[in-house]
């Protein structure tokens, strides 16, 4: 079997926390699609990176006090990302698949340009320097620019090999999703108030980095528009995904749209992660996965029709407590510019 001229080389899905991704794949069926490649979880390559800049503190602890050892250390967890992706793709090629990978945003974002959210503080010379560090394959070209609206540690060339595509929830729905899961994960891996905070800061809570990324995409020539999907098609009107395939070039006959409960794909799998944190992964995956593996099929109470924001914030304040439902409030309303302009550039049916 040969693929079109035309079709991509490798895809990437970029995703935020609680906006249906999983569900994306698990209707796409990514593991039994005959012409792409991913690894155990459809992607994730970069949950190391993520989970060591979490675990470490790093993420929160300003970037001109870093360490030598922890830059070193860093720098090391990010370079194992590509070299497991490289490997993937390579594997890919040779088998003439489309690689496929799903990726949060804020996963392979720039340390600097996480700090630079949170605290309005850049760091040029931190950026320079941590992405130099990193290695890029020389099949990719002998320089490595990075464009303004590049806020990743990758290099606009490298980028530019993946077709990307995007998928967005509204916010009112994604973000108190993302503190409800975070509140379980507290109670079972018992974090202190400083990592739940952290796990619910802004930095999570935001379509700022999927919306850097689409903004540097449109930016380039010669490259395919990216895609985006809003959950609330894909659960309304599910037919999207057949759409999504036909841009991608991956099988539209082995779709799904109902399954049986817990036929998931190996979503739990270890991803290359250090022996010592799978226990932790696997605590994990059952709390953000749970609607999915309890479900048979689409649910579309999950995404209702009209969301006044107000109306959903004394909810949580009931939920949550009103310091609590005031933060999500403003993560909400602050979200909603970045949302409403890439919901403006979803494929409809």
């Amino acid at each position: 079997m040969t693929r079109a001229e035309g079709i991509p080389r490798r895809v990437l899905l970029v995703s935020t926390p609680r906006t249906a991704s999983n569900l994306l794949l698990q209707m796409l069926n990514i593991h039994g699609q005959p012409n792409a490649l991913t690894n155990e979880r459809g992607g994730y390559f970069f949950y190391p990176y993520f989970l060591h800049i979490t675990t470490t503190g790093l993420c929160d602890k300003p970037v001109g006090q870093w360490s030598d050892e922890e830059k070193q250390k860093t720098t090391s967890t990010f370079q194992s990302s590509i070299h497991n992706i490289e490997t993937y793709s390579k594997q890919a090629e040779h088998e003439n698949k489309i690689m496929f990978a799903k990726e949060h945003s804020f996963w392979f974002a720039h340390p600097a340009s996480l700090q630079k959210l949170k605290v309005g503080v850049d760091d040029d010379e931190f950026t320079r320097d941590f992405r130099s560090g990193i290695h890029i394959p020389e099949s990719y070209g002998p320089t490595r620019t990075y464009s303004p609206s590049n806020k990743t540690v990758l290099s606009d060339e490298y980028l530019r090999t993946w077709q990307m595509a995007f998928i967005i929830r509204h916010p009112a729905l994604a973000w108190p999703s993302l503190y409800r899961a975070a509140l379980k994960i507290a109670d079972e891996l018992g974090l202190t108030e400083a990592q739940f905070k952290s796990a619910t800061s802004v930095r999570n809570m935001t379509f700022h980095w999927a919306r850097s990324l689409f903004d540097w995409c449109m930016e380039q020539p010669g490259t395919p528009t990216p895609m985006v999907v809003d959950a609330h098609d894909l659960i309304h009107a599910p037919e999207i995904v057949l759409k999504f395939c036909e841009r991608l070039g991956i099988d539209q006959d082995v779709v799904r749209f109902e399954w049986s409960r817990n036929d998931d794909q190996n979503p739990g799998g270890a991803v290359n992660i250090a022996k010592s944190e799978q226990s932790r992964h696997e605590r994990l995956a059952p709390i953000m996965l749970s609607t999915l593996n309890g479900s048979a099929g689409v649910i579309k109470d999950k995404a209702p029709g009209c969301i006044d924001i107000p109306a959903e914030a004394a909810k949580w304040s009931m939920e949550f407590g009103e310091e609590a439902a005031r933060s999500l409030e403003k993560a909400v309303v602050d979200s909603m510019p970045d949302y409403e302009f890439l919901r403006s550039h979803r494929i409809t049916v």
